[in-house]
């Protein structure tokens, strides 16, 4: 009955909450040594920061602006149980509440040569997890390889050098979904296509990118998060809302840790939730990936086998409406030791 081959889903995904005290040098235990942190005061108006290992932990960039990358040395480094943050307001403000998202890669990366352009690849094949970083050449239709090691389903692209959009492709946007159809990350809007942003169906070694200046201009360095789905662990799929308290149902084969979820079929803001900002049903605090507001409340459950959507709201659960989701494990919903996983 083994499920999966992740048992322990905190070993290479965790959600952490804390409060700042505004000084230098505080540790942040994960339970691991993180390759991508994204962190978010929840209290207060302000960005959500991303740093990673690839383009190095002092560089960060925004989900919620098109800016270019900035950096503000916000994460000092990495220990083999978390990070350590500087005494910047941003992730460290005193009396500030902060939840911090990690994931585990690994490491700084290497040279990957599998595409038509050449990359540094930080990859962990166990958890269908990379971290890309590249140079656009101009041309349309080019191959960046991931080291992924099975076909990719979501991959996140931004530019660094210059300010432009975040570009999200995902496998629940179309039949043929990496065929120019795309969101953006730092806006409400629909799905959209047909701007050159790459075109040509992913495979086990290599994803496409166009000649748009949002993924290929060339001589400008962009980073890719690029995610398999790993059955029991992380699943990427799509659902219909139905506008009642007593909302869709989504079936994950895990106890969720982590879901976002977007409308694609209209414009709405992207919703974040986790397993820390609230440990019980029905979770309420979300965060909007694309606002740098505070939480706001929208219910859901978490459950032992997915997430289940409380309430009639547009942005989540809008009649006939159709979304989007991205959603990590807290637990699979039967492990190797053949015990099932509990709702909270």
């Amino acid at each position: 009955m083994a499920y999966t081959t992740i048992n322990k889903s905190t070993d290479y995904f965790n959600t952490i909450t804390y409060t700042g005290n505004g000084t230098g040098s505080t540790a942040r235990t994960v339970g691991f040594d993180p390759d991508w942190i994204w962190v978010k005061n929840r209290g207060a108006t302000d960005s959500h920061y991303l740093m990673d290992k690839v383009r190095g932990l002092d560089w960060n960039i925004e989900t919620d602006t098109n800016a270019a990358q900035v950096r503000d040395y916000l994460i000092s480094g990495t220990t083999s149980t978390g990070w350590t943050s500087s005494n910047s307001g941003e992730i460290n403000a005193n009396n500030g509440t902060f939840a911090a998202w990690n994931w585990k890669a690994n490491g700084a990366g290497s040279a990957n040569t599998d595409g038509d352009i050449n990359s540094t690849v930080s990859v962990n094949q166990t958890a269908g997890f990379s971290i890309v970083k590249y140079t656009g050449n101009g041309s349309n239709d080019q191959r960046v390889g991931h080291g992924l090691g099975a076909r990719p389903v979501c991959w996140f692209i931004k530019r660094l050098g210059s300010a432009d959009d975040w570009i999200v492709y995902h496998q629940g946007l179309a039949t043929n979904w990496y065929d120019d159809t795309y969101l953006y990350l730092n806006s409400t809007n629909a799905k959209m296509g047909a701007v050159n942003t790459g075109t040509g169906n992913p495979t086990s070694s290599v994803f496409y990118i166009g000649n748009s200046d949002k993924t290929g201009k060339s001589g400008d360095d962009y980073i890719a998060y690029v995610f398999a789905e790993k059955q029991g662990y992380s699943k990427f799929g799509s659902y219909t809302g139905n506008g009642n308290a007593d909302g869709t149902f989504i079936y994950t084969g895990f106890k969720p840790a982590f879901v976002i979820v977007k409308r694609s079929s209209d414009t709405q803001s992207w919703v974040l939730w986790d397993n820390k900002r609230d440990g019980y049903n029905q979770t309420n605090p979300s965060l909007t990936p694309n606002e740098n507001g505070a939480e706001e409340t929208r219910s859901v459950d978490f459950l032992s086998n997915g997430f289940k959507q409380r309430q009639n709201n547009t942005a989540t659960n809008g009649s006939g409406s159709t979304y989007i989701y991205i959603a990590f494990a807290s637990a699979p919903l039967v492990g190797t030791n053949n015990i099932p996983a509990t709702a909270r």
